[in-house]
């Protein structure tokens, strides 16, 4: 027999898989609403063939991140080249 006041309140929730869409009824402590990232019906283990979900737009900030770090290279080089310049030049001066 459980005891009062010491368990968690526990909640027909409704999960929601964000990347095919699924929605089904489970038990839960966490809320009457949750949203997971993979399910049964999408997860690879589950269906043999591999998906990619793109929550949250993860892969364009991933692409993103990478872009400007190519174009900060490209711009610390050009600034090196510059000063090679100018270092030449006023070496050659004195």
């Amino acid at each position: 027999m459980a005891r009062e006041g010491i368990h968690p309140k526990y909640f027909e929730a409704k999960i929601i898989c964000t990347t095919c869409g699924t929605d089904f009824m489970s038990g839960s402590t966490k809320g009457e609403e949750l949203k997971v990232d993979t399910c049964s019906s999408c997860h690879p283990f589950y269906t043999g063939n591999q998906q990619f979900s793109n929550s949250a737009g993860r892969v364009e900030r991933f692409k993103s991140k990478f872009t400007k770090k190519e174009e900060l290279t490209k711009q610390v080089a050009e600034d090196s080249k510059t000063q090679k310049e100018v270092n030449k030049k006023t070496s050659k001066q004195k």
